[in-house]
């Protein structure tokens, strides 16, 4: 394989691989750090912020509980 089409491959490999990460940490008023697989959304019939966390489990969390969401 010539030297340009693999470093074309690894470029587009990394790519994929830095298009996946979409950690979000939650970080509460009394100072808790939630780590969150996707970006967490408003529920609009509870009003609270939801997020998957690290095992794959749907969680919520009161907004005036959040004190920042920060992408990583």
């Amino acid at each position: 394989m010539k030297p340009w089409k693999l470093a074309a491959l690894g470029a587009v490999a990394m790519l994929a691989v830095v298009g996946c990460s979409n950690d979000h940490i939650i970080r509460t008023e009394d100072g808790e750090m939630i780590q969150s697989n996707e970006k967490p959304e408003i529920d609009e019939d509870t009003g609270m912020i939801e997020y998957e966390d690290e095992q794959g489990y749907d969680n919520q969390v009161k907004q005036s509980d959040v004190k920042e969401i920060i992408e990583r």
